[in-house]
């Protein structure tokens, strides 16, 4: 076992405790966390239902944590954890804060951006950061079935 593989299934967790908190606010569960040098420097979590923001991912609202404790809108020597595969807008914001890596645990079959449904890393853009996949993956994954499936029973029962 490598000291990134550690590394980055700790911070994993910690992403994921993320995701926790936003589950708990009946928000998609999903968590980021940016971490330099070994030490997490922001996080983050949905909030796009509780701001009524379409821009309130987990990533975004990393990201602009980290920027601020950096006095800088590149993010140069940062690695980015999140439960889920980045969307378009995240991908891109991850882009343009000039993210050297990414680490993501569940696949998004039906938006993600960095090897799902697009890869932006495959597109010609001025920055390329190392993606690596499936980070606790099962994990990741499993929260957010279980998230939807007791969302999808709530919706049964207010039906009837």
């Amino acid at each position: 076992m490598s000291d990134n593989y550690q590394a980055d299934t700790d911070f994993m967790r910690i992403a994921l405790a993320q995701a926790k908190l936003a589950g708990e606010l009946g928000e998609t569960p999903v968590g980021a966390v940016i971490v330099r040098e070994g030490e997490v420097i922001a996080t983050g979590y949905n909030l796009r239902e509780s701001a009524k923001c379409a821009l309130a991912h987990a990533e975004l609202l990393a990201i602009r944590a980290a920027c601020g404790q950096m006095d800088s809108w590149r993010l140069l020597g940062c690695t980015l954890y999140v439960t889920l595969e980045p969307c378009p807008m995240c991908a891109g914001a991850i882009i343009n804060a000039r993210i050297p890596r990414v680490v993501f645990g569940a696949f998004d079959p039906k938006a993600g951006c960095m090897g799902s449904v697009s890869d932006f890393g495959a597109l010609p853009f001025n920055h390329k950061p190392e993606v690596v996949t499936g980070v606790l993956g099962e994990e990741c994954a499993q929260l957010l079935r279980d998230f939807f499936k007791k969302l999808r029973g709530k919706q049964l029962t207010n039906n009837n």
